[in-house]
C-alpha cells in the first residue's frame, strides 16, 4: 500500500470531481471519502479540512500517479479566473462547482464507458461497467475487499454479443462489440489518436466507432487523456442551460447543435469544455 498527504490542492473537491458526470468508477464511502479504480490502481481520496490523503494499490509512485490522473500540473485557478471574467453566468455555476478538476482518464475505458452511457443514468451505466469489469478484467485486493481493473481490447476480444446482452448492455451490445473488433483491428489507432494533434480529425476518427455519436465524441475528447477543452459536449442539461442562460428560445428543444456550439465558441474560446462542465454540473445539480 502507498499512502500521500497532500495540502492546499488549488480546486479539489471529492464531490465536484466524482459527481460531476465525468466518470463511473469512482464511489462514495460511509466516512465521505471515495473509492476508485483506474488503470491498475486502487485508490481511497478522503479530504480533511485542506489536506487530501490518498492512500491504495499504485502499479508506479503515487505521487507521478495522482499528479497524472487527477491533473494537478494544471492551474486552474488561472482557468476559474478567466472564465468567471465572461459574464455573471460563468462566475456563478464556478462558484458552484469551484472543485471540479478533469480527470486524465484511460482513453480506451473512456471510449466503452460513454457508449455505454448513451441514454443511459449513471446507477445503471456504473452498474454495466462494474460488471464487465468483474467478468473480463482483473482482481485486486486491497483492504478486504476485491476490485477490477477495466479489461483491456485483448480481454474483450472474444466476447460475443450475446455474452454482453447478458450483462445488462442492451441495444449497446452489439456497439461495445463492434467498437472492440475496430480498434483490436486498428482500423481506429488509439496511440495515433493520442499523437494527433488535429481535434477534428481525432473526432471524425471516433465518430467512426459503432455506438460514437457527437455527443459520445465530444466527451471522450474532454474526459480522457486526449484533454481536448475546446471541445463541448450537448446534452439536455447543457442544451437547457445554454438556452436559459443565452440563446432564450421559448422551446428549447428547438435550439440546434450548431447553435449552441457557436455560442460556446465566440465567448468560451479553448476553455469551453471546461465552461460547459461548470455549467452542466451546476444546472443538473439545481434540478436534482
Amino acid at each position: 500500500m502507498q499512502k500521500i498527504i497532500l495540502n492546499n490542492i488549488d480546486s479539489f473537491e471529492l464531490k465536484d470531481i466524482f459527481d460531476c458526470g465525468q466518470c463511473f468508477r469512482w464511489n462514495k464511502e460511509q466516512d465521505g471519502s471515495y473509492t476508485g479504480v483506474f488503470g491498475e490502481n486502487v485508490l481511497n481520496v478522503k479530504k480533511e479540512n485542506e489536506k487530501v490523503i490518498f492512500q491504495g494499490l499504485c502499479k508506479s509512485e503515487i505521487k507521478e500517479t495522482i499528479e497524472e490522473y487527477f491533473d494537478l500540473k494544471r492551474d486552474y485557478t488561472k482557468i476559474k479566473n478567466t472564465l468567471s471574467k465572461i459574464d455573471d453566468n460563468m462566475k456563478m455555476s464556478i462558484k458552484y462547482g469551484q472543485g471540479i478538476r478533469i480527470l486524465n482518464q484511460d482513453l480506451w475505458e473512456t471510449i466503452i464507458s460513454f457508449i455505454i452511457s448513451a441514454n443511459n443514468n449513471i446507477p445503471r451505466i456504473k452498474g454495466i461497467i462494474e460488471r464487465i469489469s468483474k467478468k473480463y478484467g482483473n482482481p485486486i485486493n486491497w483492504n478486504g475487499k476485491t476490485y477490477y481493473t477495466f479489461p483491456t481490447p485483448e480481454q474483450l476480444k472474444n466476447v460475443t454479443v450475446k455474452e454482453y446482452r447478458e450483462l445488462g448492455l442492451g441495444f449497446r451490445d452489439k456497439r461495445i462489440y463492434e467498437t472492440t473488433q475496430m480498434i483490436i483491428n486498428k482500423q481506429v489507432d488509439l496511440e495515433k489518436l493520442k499523437q494527433n494533434p488535429n481535434t477534428l480529425q481525432v473526432r471524425d476518427q471516433l465518430l467512426s466507432l459503432s455506438g460514437v455519436g457527437p455527443k459520445v465524441a465530444d466527451c471522450i475528447l474532454l474526459f480522457s487523456t486526449l484533454k481536448r477543452f475546446e471541445v463541448f459536449p450537448i446534452d439536455v442539461w447543457v442544451r437547457r442551460v445554454m438556452n436559459d442562460l443565452y440563446i432564450k428560445q421559448a422551446d428549447e428543444t428547438k435550439v440546434s447543435k450548431a447553435q449552441i456550439e457557436k455560442v460556446a465558441k465566440e465567448k468560451f474560446g479553448d476553455l469551453a469544455g471546461l465552461a460547459q462542465q461548470y455549467l452542466f454540473y451546476w444546472r443538473r445539480e439545481q434540478d436534482i
